[in-house]
């Protein structure tokens, strides 16, 4: 994989922000924006769409009812003009929308590593919504896979304000605090995406601009620090043999966990960084 930079704190007025520039031009920015919400209506009625997910313990359970004492994250992806001059206007919209329903797919499963229970400020009325939104700065490859590194990074830099619940004559009062914060519970357990090109019977990693091009299908694999897979998408108007895409997968759980170890070095220096007001530090992989 290409050089990477990763710097954090970009964003004065975000909870929490982090940029990932990639060698060869790619570079994202991601901002998280936390806010008070109330949860859902539809959330209180469990069964209503009758929609059911798998948890961790393999039990079906409604989404309604599982989201009750749940908050939520929403994400956006949007392309600057610059960064699109390549790209129709009508595919950079198809894949701004394709890579925010990943993302918060990925984000609000149950393998997406964030707490969301720790979100809920009172259960079945009030929660928090972590708000991601990445602004791709430049192309040069590799884009999904910057901005998930981003989306940890930035994670890793929020900070929530800490909320205390008051239970009085049967009503439910709680106080946001002007001070005090918290981190993000989960983020260290929020996967990173690897992003496998097939170009003839082979694949790569780190694709540039012109690789991508030259690439029949690909596959985004959500690797987590365990090495776990946490969620596939497949991409790309080309097939992939049962075969290779086994060999893919495998691939993406190698590179996706060395690069978790290098990511969250590169944010150990981050903090040293700030503290010492330094120069943003890179990583290589």
């Amino acid at each position: 994989m290409r050089d990477m930079r990763i710097e954090t704190g970009m964003i004065t007025q975000a909870s929490g922000s982090c940029r990932v520039s990639i060698d060869g031009g790619t570079d994202v920015l991601v901002g998280v924006k936390v806010e008070v919400a109330s949860i859902e209506p539809d959330a209180n009625a469990p069964g209503d769409d009758g929609d059911v997910a798998v948890g961790e313990e393999g039990v079906e359970e409604g989404v309604a009812g599982r989201d009750r004492d749940r908050g939520r994250i929403a994400c956006t992806v949007e392309c600057s003009p610059s960064a699109t001059r390549v790209f129709d206007p009508r595919d950079v919209e198809e894949m701004s929308n394709e890579f925010s329903q990943l993302l918060e797919r990925v984000l609000n499963g149950p393998h997406g590593g964030i707490d969301l229970k720790a979100l809920c400020i009172v259960p079945g009325s009030t929660c928090w919504v972590l708000n991601i939104d990445a602004l791709v700065l430049d192309y040069g490859g590799n884009l999904l896979d910057a901005i998930f590194l981003a989306i940890r990074g930035a994670l890793h830099n929020t900070r929530i304000p800490r909320a205390t619940v008051e239970y009085s004559d049967g009503h439910v009062e709680f106080e946001i605090a002007d001070e005090e914060t918290e981190i993000v519970k989960g983020w260290e357990d929020v996967p990173v995406g690897v992003t496998m090109n097939k170009i003839g019977s082979r694949h790569i990693v780190d694709a540039t601009p012109i690789e991508e091009l030259c690439a029949a299908a690909r596959l985004t694999v959500a690797v987590n620090r365990r090495g776990n897979v946490c969620a596939v998408q497949k991409g790309g108007k080309g097939g992939i043999e049962p075969s290779l895409l086994a060999e893919m997968v495998q691939s993406s759980k190698h590179v996706g966990s060395a690069l978790l170890e290098r990511i969250d070095a590169a944010l150990r220096q981050e903090v040293e960084r700030i503290e010492r007001r330094e120069d943003p530090v890179g990583f290589r992989h």
